[in-house]
């Protein structure tokens, strides 16, 4: 079941979520449209992280968000894309429209039966479904303790991803990829990340400012951060892909 309140905190972050969440590479993009399509959905599209990927490759890029904030960081920076207002479990698109469907770091949150039901309904037969997440390296000690501080209640699981472990309704696995990158960030921006995290917003003020002062110790005391205004942060792309049934 899905948690509303968790899910509808992302809803006035528009700017923020832009500015401090990670990107996507573009290895993740080639994964689930290797070739060059027609017409291309971003579905949960946030401020448009994955959708930018996209435009190289396919000919009408499409994004469905049902966060206005969001939108409106998404249709300023990318005014060529196709953006509408809407779920997972209620897309504004016609039957049989789209050659590729992506969901990047948002499939988790949906209502499972009746978006898989959508999606399957936009797409064209043998279409392309692409589940794509960023977790943290389980290898990078510092960053995985703050993610314990985050989500106290999954440890060193990520949740997020099994959701697309398993085939799912309507269509048929394909395959898994995991795409090892990193990314520069200064400790500003990395706890203004945090900032952005569902169970920072839910929080009461005081909850928020014990979580960020916990965040702050790990970074004074590993010896990969202390006394480090910026530093290297490795992450992993885990990417799933599905095919339409026919």
């Amino acid at each position: 079941m899905v948690d509303q309140q968790l899910a509808k905190s992302f809803e006035n972050i528009g700017a923020d979520y832009d500015r401090y969440r990670p990107g996507f590479p573009d290895a993740a993009a080639e994964v689930i449209v290797p070739e060059q399509v027609s017409t291309a959905l971003d579905l949960g599209a946030g401020t448009g992280k994955f959708t930018e990927l996209l435009l190289d490759r396919a000919d009408r890029v499409i994004a469905v968000e049902p966060s206005d904030a969001m939108l409106d960081v998404l249709r300023a920076k990318l005014p060529a894309v196709e953006a509408y207002l809407g779920g997972a479990e209620d897309i504004p698109l016609a039957d049989a429209t789209v050659d590729a469907v992506a969901v990047a770091q948002a499939f988790h949150w949906f209502d499972r039966e009746p978006a898989c039901a959508e999606i399957r309904r936009v797409l064209v037969p043998g279409g392309t479904l692409g589940l794509l997440w960023n977790h943290s390296d389980p290898d990078c000690a510092w960053d995985r303790a703050c993610h314990r501080i985050a989500h106290p209640a999954v440890a060193d699981t990520d949740t997020t991803t099994e959701s697309a472990a398993e085939e799912l309704p309507g269509f048929v696995f394909v395959g898994r990829a995991e795409i090892l990158w990193s990314e520069q960030i200064t400790r500003a921006d990395y706890i203004g990340r945090w900032l952005t995290v569902s169970s920072f917003l839910v929080a009461d003020d005081a909850t928020r400012a014990r979580m960020v002062a916990e965040i702050d110790a790990i970074l004074d005391a590993d010896p990969a951060t202390k006394g480090q205004s910026r530093f290297v942060l490795p992450m992993i792309t885990e990417v799933f892909v599905y095919r339409a049934a026919r």
